[in-house]
């Protein structure tokens, strides 16, 4: 009998939670088979079997476990069932019940009249009672396909069932609350905003996104444009490059670019370590790589931290202008936001020009006003000027063509 105990995520994680058991207590699982996704207040990993064999669960969903304690117990001499086949991952009602099954006689039992989780889901959504649903599934269960089947009642309000969902917070999501929170409160921040006129980096792009992306795989998106804006800014205003540390203030001669990105169990941020040695065609290619793992749900937490600025891309859901939180120990966070064509003034002409609002939120106890409003100018006049003073006034070379 092997006793699979919590491996370690990361330094200074001392416990985890089991956020879902990926297969069923008493199941047949294959070595390296998901069993199981944790989380911890930094990451949400897969917990593979150790070996193969029947496993036993030592603990719940929604448990929170020591790193070290033992989770489950696989039993190794234990028979592969015939077919040959590992536990699969797991499913509603609706999909695994036989059509003979769904069209053999109703027994009553406490399953009569009980929707699956999905079912409960779709019928909530709905606003229709399972009491007025007819389960199809075995004893009378209410499937996830009754559940899409239901008409919803006519009736008056009063036939609706109310019941609000109460679901714990997620390991992770109960990290980054407390994070938020004491970045708000033990931080003196303050936001500066401006505006970027997009269209040097739009005409750059139509001229030469399809080279780009035919020559090196990636796209060439505005994210390489933010980072090595971003890059130069540093080292004109290297204290916005900095942390502060009790009565000490830490600066660094690297740019590890914290990026924003949307992944299945909320916003990760991973680091694009090195930024100052990338070229457009290295930070794409590490924004995408990061963003495929923050998809899959593979970020590591070494990954995750120890960036030393932040980028967060809030246009791409819609935001106008935001004022980003400071992501700690970090003192400077940069929100970009979506791009709309606005009339401004060029020339002495008034003009339609593809126009971003930009947001640069500054711990105010390491970084003054002059610091933080040049810095945000200075990522503003690259962006605007991005072949003189990102390329050198050589777009190929700059490029890789």
């Amino acid at each position: 009998m092997l006793e699979m105990k919590v491996p370690s995520p990361g330094e200074s994680i001392t416990e985890v939670e089991i956020a879902a058991w990926l297969v069923e207590d008493g199941d047949y699982v294959e070595k390296d088979q998901a069993i199981a996704e944790v989380d911890s207040d930094k990451a949400t990993l897969e917990l593979p079997a150790e070996a193969s064999g029947i496993i036993t669960f030592k603990a719940e969903e929604g448990d929170a476990v020591a790193v070290g304690a033992v989770v489950c117990l696989i039993d190794t001499d234990a028979a592969k069932p015939e077919g040959g086949s590992a536990a699969k991952p797991k499913t509603t009602d609706s999909e695994t019940k036989p059509v003979a099954e769904v069209n053999a006689p109703v027994k009553e039992s406490y399953a009569t009249g009980t929707p699956s989780p999905a079912a409960k889901k779709i019928l909530d959504e709905k606003g229709v009672l399972a009491t007025a649903v007819k389960g199809s599934g075995r004893d009378g269960r209410i499937t996830k396909g009754d559940a899409v089947n239901a008409t919803p009642s006519m009736g008056s309000v009063g036939d609706v069932e109310r019941i609000p969902e109460r679901k714990k917070l997620s390991m992770l999501r109960r990290k980054v609350a407390e994070r938020l929170v004491s970045a708000k409160n033990e931080t003196a921040m303050l936001t500066t905003f401006n505006e970027v006129d997009m269209s040097p980096i739009f005409e750059l792009r139509k001229q030469y996104k399809e080279t780009f992306k035919e020559k090196h795989g990636v796209g060439l998106g505005f994210m390489s444009f933010f980072t090595l804006a971003v890059v130069r800014a540093l080292k004109l205003y290297p204290d916005v490059n900095s942390m502060i540390d009790g009565d000490y203030q830490i600066k660094y001669d690297f740019n590890d670019i914290s990026i924003a990105v949307s992944g299945p169990k909320g916003l990760m941020v991973p680091v694009i370590r090195n930024a100052e040695n990338l070229s457009f065609r290295g930070v794409e290619a590490e924004v995408k790589r990061l963003a495929i793992r923050a998809r899959d749900g593979q970020i590591t937490v070494d990954e995750m931290t120890g960036g030393t600025f932040t980028i967060s891309n809030g246009g791409v859901f819609g935001s106008m202008l935001s004022t980003p939180i400071i992501n700690p120990p970090q003192s400077g966070i940069l929100g970009m936001h979506n791009i709309v064509e606005r009339p401004i003034v060029r020339n002495g002409e008034i003009v339609i020009a593809p126009i971003m609002f930009v947001a640069l939120s500054y711990d105010h106890r390491i970084i003054d006003g002059r610091e933080s409003v040049g810095f945000l100018v200075a990522v503003k006049e690259a962006l605007e000027n991005p072949m003189e003073l990102l390329m050198d006034n050589d777009v190929k070379k700059a490029l890789e063509f």
